[in-house]
């Protein structure tokens, strides 16, 4: 339990969160496999996974929606779920943000954020609290169809922490939002919670937002969780090939290992693990440099402003590199490749 006043002054009683061995089938589909989790009280997760891997699902039983088939569910030391226990989600003290906001769009902005509040405290300062710290405060009397996207999910994070829970679950909170919109909002969140100091469990399908918005990431496949570790863990030392390309660019370059090196297309690289005979090395875009004349031509290039992915083709490979956005690559330029990373992590 992690109990303490935030900048705002409001005592939050943040708790972990701990999953042991939860199975969950819906008929005779198998939907999650003996999932572990834990959560550190005050921390943030992200789950992270494609579609129909099973995170919602996860979240679900976390918030008691669903009832696990198998193991155990606590916050804090109090089980919610397992063999011969069960406590309701009004009983939980968890709190969630769903992925369509569910407003009620008959509610004023106020009796919304008021809605799981005892009905003594629903015209209390609560209200009040919830909305000032969404930057909301002057929006109470408002209709949710009257409000832009944005406030919309504001509102919807301020009816979830206006009772205060020792544990926030935000499933895909931020898909419905215009991609220009979303990075600020996401922003504006991020600060908020670091600033009340709740336990966070996040879903999502896009990597970017998981790294920026998880103290910790899991990743999800299959109803399994793959990995778990800190987003420059995830990142930089996936468990597998399928992870490293799902977290970000990435070449998997075949190679043969001799110890500790790997003869590839683009020379010798040293490994962070000795290994021999047949190779996939995992290889990100921004560890690579060009340089011009050479073997390899420039199939593709993607200009984003703060620097250029670049495609050459090598060999029979095509390879990912990222380039300064000072650059001047063009497609047809005959170029080398070189590594210029630290030892790199090798697949058998």
């Amino acid at each position: 339990m992690n109990e303490e006043s935030n900048r705002s002054g409001i005592v939050v009683d943040a708790r972990g969160v701990n999953v042991k061995g939860v199975d969950k089938s819906f008929g005779d589909t198998a939907v999650l496999h003996n999932i572990d989790l834990s959560v550190e009280p005050g921390t943030s997760l992200a789950l992270l996974g494609p579609s129909g891997c099973g995170k919602t699902t996860l979240l679900r039983l976390i918030a008691g929606l669903e009832r696990p088939d198998g193991g155990e569910i606590s916050v804090g030391a109090r089980t919610m779920a397992g063999s011969s226990t069960w406590v309701p989600p009004e009983k939980r003290n968890v709190g969630m943000v769903f992925q369509d906001w569910a407003l009620f769009p008959h509610l004023t902005v106020g009796k919304n954020v008021g809605y799981g509040l005892d009905r003594a405290e629903r015209k209390g300062p609560r209200v009040n609290e919830a909305l000032d710290m969404v930057g909301l405060a002057d929006l109470a009397d408002r209709m949710p169809d009257t409000l832009s996207g944005g406030q919309q999910q504001r509102v919807a994070l301020a009816r979830a922490i206006a009772p205060r829970p020792s544990v926030l679950l935000l499933d895909e909170p931020f898909s419905n939002l215009d991609s220009a919109l979303r990075v600020g909002v996401r922003t504006e969140v991020h600060r908020l919670l670091i600033d009340l100091g709740i336990t966070s469990i996040f879903v999502t399908h896009d990597q970017e937002e998981a790294f920026v918005l998880g103290d910790e990431v899991a990743v999800m496949q299959g109803g399994r969780i793959e990995q778990i570790g800190s987003p420059q863990t995830i990142y930089q030392t996936p468990s597998s090939p399928w992870i490293a390309s799902f977290v970000g660019d990435v070449n998997l370059l075949s190679g043969s290992g001799n110890g500790v090196e790997a003869e590839t297309v683009v020379g010798g690289l040293r490994l962070a693990e000795p290994s021999n005979g047949p190779l996939q090395v995992l290889v990100r875009p921004e560890d690579l440099a060009l340089t011009a004349d050479g073997p390899g031509t420039i199939t593709l290039t993607e200009y984003y402003g703060h620097d250029m992915m670049v495609t050459v083709e090598l060999d029979g490979q095509s390879v990912l590199v990222r380039a300064p956005a000072r650059a001047e690559w063009m497609r047809g330029d005959r170029v080398s490749v070189s590594y210029i990373g630290e030892a790199a992590n090798a697949f058998s």
